[in-house]
Parts: C-alpha cells; structure tokens; sequence
C-alpha cells in the first residue's frame, strides 16, 4: 500500500511539473507570436512611470502596471490614446500603439508623473 501512495504521489509530482512547464511555454509563444505585437511595460512605482521614456512600434501593445498602493491614471497630453482608469496596486492599464510620433502622457491625479512613447513604423 505504501509503494501505491508512493507512486501516485511521484506520478502526481511529475504531472504538475509537465503542466507548469507546458504553461510557462505556452506564456511564452503567446507573447512571441502575438501577429509580430510585442509588449513593452511600464512601471509605475515611487509616484514615476519607469522608464519614463520608451520606443515602441505601431501595432505593438504598451502596459502599464501600477506597483504604488495609490491609484494613478494614464492620460495621453494630446489625446492620442484612450485615458486610463485608476489602476490600483498590481493592476493594469494597456494600449496599442497606434501611428508614428511621440506620445506624452502624465497621471491626471499627481500631474508631476510624466512620460514619453516614441512610436515608431
């Protein structure tokens, strides 16, 4: 009996390393093979958009992920993308970069928060 209960419990381990592993790979063709879209984060901690500055390509998707405990918000200077809601802790805010230009953008609650997407063809 002990030898059974050992076995599934070995059968049982093994299967969850395969699943993790299948889902870590699979993570990883969704984001290479998302139609050539790629993802470029930002990260919004300490009351700053870091990196402050990023290039990207039109077409690809643009994240911003907000690690303070305070909410803050995305919004485009010249309206080139749609403003972000309050993202709180660990939640995310994305867009998609639409044509080539530079884009600025600040938190509407804390307008020192400022950044720039420079998006390229």
């Amino acid at each position: 009996m002990t030898t059974l209960i050992s076995r599934i419990r070995i059968t049982a381990l093994l299967c969850s390393i395969s699943f993790s592993s299948l889902s870590a790979l699979a993570g990883e063709t969704k984001d290479a093979g998302g139609g050539g879209a790629m993802e470029n984060r930002i990260e919004i901690k300490d009351f700053a958009f870091n990196p402050q500055t990023i290039k990207g390509k039109s077409g690809e998707m643009i994240t911003w992920v907000n690690r303070d405990e305070e909410p803050h918000t995305v919004v485009s200077v010249e309206k080139q993308f749609k403003k972000s809601s309050a993202p709180d802790t660990d939640q995310e805010f994305t867009i998609t970069a639409g044509a080539p230009g530079t884009y600025t953008y600040y938190c509407s609650v804390h307008p020192k928060m400022t950044g720039t997407i420079v998006v390229e063809k």
